[in-house]
């Protein structure tokens, strides 16, 4: 579903992925995880087409994001942290909008479905710039799912939900994959990936350090003889790396 090889972005001196290599599947959850510059945002803007890689291939659903970029954009949601929202289009006007821009055939009550879901009914008519941050975060959400992407990248999508608006997402990311589709969540949280995501990337620096099903990176690496957690496996990862040594080493 998600396929990338030996993606490179360069931006002047800074090398923000270097050889990046993955795959996520129908039905799969990747945890993307790293410290602040360590390249996701790149990767997810990459992953979306919104900036072009220095070198590699990306695809999503089989389709070349370069040279396929309006095909795989009606396979895709990126919700990304902080949406760019129309300020003076109301919750239903930006539902509606979504809706035609991806020829959503059962757009009005696919919106409905989503409003009652996001506990966003009250709000319907309240311009973007009156709402709340986690309101606002809602009606993006609410705006990626409407035409029923495959693939759905998030990037720090709990950011300014309530526990109610949280439990809600996290719901929806899995039923979402239990459906098929392909979904890849970018969070510093790591107790919330370690107890959604099915496989976890961590970058560090631009560079791929571990890949793979969670509970296989987790039963991999010791530390003093017992399993490491996805917390101290970051930490090694991205920073004392003699402190986690594979299995039988």
């Amino acid at each position: 579903m998600i396929s990338v090889a030996d993606f490179v972005k360069q931006y002047d001196s800074t090398l923000a992925a270097d050889g990046l290599t993955f795959r996520v599947e129908p039905g799969q959850i990747m945890g993307l995880i790293g410290p602040n510059g360590a390249g996701k945002t790149t990767t997810l803007k990459a992953l979306s087409g919104v900036v072009r890689p220095t070198r590699g291939t990306i695809s999503l659903c089989g389709l070349s994001v370069t040279n396929d970029s309006v095909a795989t954009k009606r396979v895709l949601s990126y919700i990304p942290d902080d949406p760019p929202l129309f300020p003076d289009l109301t919750v239903d006007q930006h539902l509606a909008f979504a809706g035609a821009a991806y020829a959503v055939a059962d757009s009005d009550s696919r919106a409905q479905e989503l409003l009652d879901e996001f506990q966003l009914c009250s709000k319907r008519k309240t311009l973007a710039r009156d709402l709340s941050r986690g309101m606002r975060q809602k009606l993006a959400i609410c705006c990626g799912y409407l035409h029923d992407p495959s693939v759905i990248l998030f990037d720090e999508p709990l950011t300014g939900l309530d526990p109610v608006g949280i439990r809600t997402l996290k719901e929806t990311i899995v039923r979402r994959a239990a459906a098929g589709a392909a979904i890849i969540v970018s969070s510093h949280l790591l107790a919330m990936v370690e107890n959604l995501c099915s496989h976890v990337l961590i970058l560090d620096s631009g560079l791929q350090r571990f890949f793979g099903p969670l509970e296989e990176l987790k039963s991999s690496f010791v530390d003093r003889q017992q399993a490491a957690d996805l917390e101290r496996i970051f930490f090694m990862a991205t920073g004392d790396k003699a402190e986690l040594q594979p299995l039988g080493a």
